[in-house]
Parts: C-alpha cells; structure tokens; sequence
C-alpha cells in the first residue's frame, strides 16, 4: 500500500509558516514507500494496515477540504488559512497519535517506521521522516523503500553523494521498481557537477546515466505518460541539443498520450525543438495543431519567439547575398 502521495505533500507546505516557500521546497520525487504486508493475518500487521488505511482517509479529507475551500474563496467565501490550518491540525493529530502508540508498542517494526515516516513527510517534517527512514534501514537493511526514501531526503538537504549511493542500493535491492529509477534520474540530472565528481565523469557522460536511468525506468513502466514526459524533457538541458533523440522520446510520449490536452502538450514540445532547429515549417504545422485554451498562452509566445526566429534568419541570409564576398 503506498502511503505517500505528491498532492498530499502539498497538505505540509500549507500548513507551513511561509507557505510559497514551503511549497517550492517540496520533495518532488516519490517516496515509493510500498509497506508491504507480510502475513496479513498477523495481529500486528492488520493494526498497522488499519492505521495506514486512517492516514489515507485523513489525507483525502484534507486535500478536498483544500480544494473546496480554494474554490469557494474564489467566490469570495471560505474560511481564512488560519481557521482551515487549525482543522488540518486537528485532523492529522488523531492519525499522529495512531502511529506513536504502535510504535512505542511495536519499536522494532520496520514497515510501522517506514510508515509513519511517509506521514511525517507529508506534513512536511522531513528531518523528522528521515529518522524514520533511519530506523526503519536499520531494522531491516533489505527494505529499499527505506533505502530510496533516504535518497530522496539527502537529494534535498544533502549531502547529495549519499543519495546517489542510497538510489545504486535500492536498485539493487528491487531491480523492477520503476520509481527509484526515476528518483535516481533526476537527481543525477539537477546535480550534475555533484554526479561529474561522484562518478568521475564528464558532463555528457552526466547526461547519458541520467537518460539511461529514465529510459530504465520507462521500459519497466512503458505507459507511464508523466515518466515519459521527464524523459523527453531531459534534453531541453543538453547542448548542443540532441535533435532527433529528443523528437523520438517526445514521439514515444506521444503514442502512450491519454487524451487531447496531454496529445497537444507534446505539439507543443515538438514546436520548440523545431524552432531551435531552425525547422520553422515544421514548427508552424505543430502550433497550428495546438487548439486547447491550456496551452494558448504558451502557444502565443512561441509564436512570437518563430516569427523572430524567422525574421532573424530571413535577414542572415539576405546579408550573406549581398556582402561583397557573396558576389561573383
């Protein structure tokens, strides 16, 4: 059962003093904290589910208190952020509280650590989780779950080296989770001087491990669109940009697309590696295929960024014709 979900993440940087801050500085990856249940007819597994089940409910209660009460307040009702922070409070107190007692019935229990661990990052209280995840390796150094959930914490707050070594050890641990090859990816990616000196590599080669984990990934998990789409993203960083391998990563996005608005986000994509190919033709027919009013904006400004792409290399061929070099 996963106990962690990115958008109840979001529960801990609303309660967070400085909320813009703390949303920004959410861990983006997933915990894939899976506690797996050994012997379900175990007492003490089936009060561990229990509780977990309640962390669950607690959580969705909460998210749709948010979204309602974002929703009303932009009709000009809605309780203040103080009045709702005290009732999230109050919610998660009962479900903290749950997972004290056991543990302090229960303290050598791994999946019971792991677990509320997860909780603790959903409210936002990492070093806290990352005790947690501690103990929970400790008692059972198998788990990778606590090994990648660790990763994550020093990917954030360092030092980054220890989670490239937690990622490498999750991995071997479940060679086909998909999730810690993606975490693995991107930190790799976003700290690439760190994984240069790590590996002892060049920034190219940076490049190529990060691509490889993704392309891992994605092949245990071929119709995740999301993971396909971080894939396909990755070379935005490269240069020179490596044209046709981008295109064909946000052709394979494309096949496993849900529906129009994520079908026309990769036009999108196609559109802006077309113009920084100097593709312009092409470039115009993928916009032109843009109709969705998400995407009107984005699709306005590369518009404009095609015209003076095109204005750009009309005049650079204009001079070339009529320097005194071009002239027979």
């Amino acid at each position: 059962m996963v106990v962690n979900e990115l958008l109840t993440g979001l529960v801990g940087a609303l309660m967070a003093t400085n909320t813009p801050v703390a949303v920004s500085n959410l861990i983006q990856q997933n915990t894939g904290a899976s506690v797996a249940i050994a012997d379900p007819n175990d007492p003490q597994a089936q009060e561990l589910q229990k509780l977990m089940e309640d962390d669950d409910a607690a959580q969705g209660e909460v998210d749709k208190w948010i979204r309602d009460n974002q929703a009303f307040a932009a009709k000009g009702a809605g309780e203040s952020q103080t009045d709702l922070n005290k009732r999230i409070f109050a919610r998660f107190a009962s479900v903290r509280k749950g997972y004290e007692d056991f543990l302090a019935r229960h303290p050598d229990s791994a999946p019971g650590h792991l677990a509320y661990g997860s909780f603790l990052h959903d409210m936002n209280e990492e070093d806290g989780a990352a005790d947690q995840y501690e103990k929970a390796r400790q008692l059972d150094p198998k788990n990778p779950a606590a090994w990648n959930n660790l990763a994550n914490y020093f990917g954030e707050h360092g030092p980054v080296t220890n989670a490239f070594a937690d990622y490498a050890q999750a991995i071997e641990l479940n060679p086909v989770e998909p999730i810690y090859y993606q975490n693995f990816a991107t930190t790799v990616y976003l700290f690439r001087k760190d994984a240069r000196e790590f590996y002892g590599i060049q920034e190219s080669q940076v490049f190529d491990k990060a691509l490889d984990l993704y392309a891992r990934a994605l092949k245990l998990d071929p119709d995740n669109f999301p993971l396909a789409t971080d894939l396909a993203q990755s070379y935005y960083g490269i240069r020179p940009l490596r044209t046709n391998d981008a295109l064909a990563a946000w052709t394979n996005a494309l096949h496993i697309a849900h529906n129009d608005v994520e079908r026309e986000g990769v036009f999108i994509h196609f559109a802006r590696i077309m113009i920084a190919a100097g593709r312009f033709d092409d470039a115009h027919t993928e916009l032109n295929a843009v109709t969705n009013e998400t995407y009107l904006d984005v699709k306005k400004r590369l518009e404009r960024n095609l015209t003076a792409k095109e204005k750009s290399a009309t005049n650079s061929a204009t001079a070339d014709t009529s320097s005194p070099a071009a002239k027979p």
